[in-house]
């Protein structure tokens, strides 16, 4: 197993099933729901949650059919994330698409939002776990905290790099986290085992945000499928800019500040240089190296299985990726 589509292939038959599902579930008696809906599901995306959740499941020996409704169910909750950020930070592409905000506007994209997440929650409470709907119920929490967070701290060049992570924890890790720890839950695993894969999630979902915000600055607008410089549009402080506002001095320093602090990326080719210089980027990803090993170490206690490799594999990608 050496790439994502060896994952893919080992999981074809839910995979599958996933999507027979999301197709159902998705179905409404409102054309526009349809519509919206179908675009941005189709849109692009490796849906890498719930291939998280299907893993883990088969990773604890899970042999009954909730895993492709509850993966289902992360992905819905993660799309309606999607659609309302994109609404906040005002973007008109994704995955080099036009957002459903550009093409039908804020007040449809909102409410279209607000569906994914009711139909999740009606299809939440079928496997009849009560540990279940805490855990969901708590991270959709959790979300919505992170993205006030994020947005409280736009514009803020005094980030410190602990909040930080109380942000990315919140708006994306906990997803992941989610998705990992109900994959056990099917399965009845012991406790030990839970712990592990809620455990792993958590640091692959910070090694997949890291990079993610390496990418905003290194990647070029094809690959990302969105402008490079975005973060700093919007004024976002994220980790490489954090490293570099705390290794530079003078008018460098000056210049990193005020393109934060006035949500300005005219700039941005010099901004790049002064991260480069500073080694912000080497720094970044070295942070993402760390909470990928530490996402392998959690996994010790699961059985051997090609699951269980595929889980480590997906460390290793996460910190390759381009996009």
């Amino acid at each position: 197993m050496d790439n994502f589509t060896d994952i893919q292939n080992l999981l074809k038959s839910d995979l599958k099933n996933t999507d027979k599902v999301l197709i159902k579930r998705l179905s409404s008696n409102v054309a526009l729901i349809n519509q919206m809906s179908s675009y941005i599901i189709n849109a692009g995306g490796k849906r890498l949650r719930p291939l998280l959740l299907l893993l883990c499941a088969r990773a604890t020996n899970y042999k009954g059919n909730h895993h492709h409704l509850m993966a289902v169910v992360i992905e819905l909750i993660h799309t309606a994330t999607l659609l309302h950020d994109d609404i906040v930070d005002e973007s008109n592409t994704r995955r080099g698409k036009d957002t459903a905000n550009e093409v039908w506007g804020n007040a449809a994209s909102v409410l279209v939002g607000d569906f994914l997440y009711s139909r999740a929650f009606e299809m939440m409470v079928e496997p009849d776990s009560m540990r279940i709907m805490q855990i969901l119920s708590k991270t959709t929490n959790s979300i919505a905290e992170g993205e006030v967070l994020q947005l409280l701290n736009c514009q803020n060049s005094e980030l410190s790099e602990a909040e930080y992570f109380n942000v990315i924890e919140r708006k994306t890790a906990c997803l992941f986290q989610a998705a990992t720890q109900i994959g056990a839950i099917l399965s009845n695993a012991d406790e030990k085992q839970e712990l592990a894969l809620k455990d792993y999630g958590l640091h692959l979902g910070n090694a997949f945000q890291i990079i993610d915000d390496v990418l905003d600055y290194e990647s070029d607008a094809q690959t990302m499928g969105k402008e490079v410089g975005d973060d700093l549009a919007e004024g976002k402080t994220t980790l490489p800019m954090i490293c570099a506002l705390s290794r530079t001095l003078g008018q460098e320093h000056e210049l990193l500040k005020n393109a934060i602090d006035n949500a300005d990326n005219s700039k941005i080719n010099e901004v790049i240089k002064i991260l480069n210089s500073v080694n912000a980027f080497e720094y970044t990803r070295d942070k993402a190296q760390e909470s990928a090993d530490l996402a392998k170490k959690s996994l010790d206690p699961l059985e051997e299985s090609d699951y269980k490799n595929a889980l480590i594999l997906l460390c290793d990608l996460s910190l390759q990726r381009k996009s």
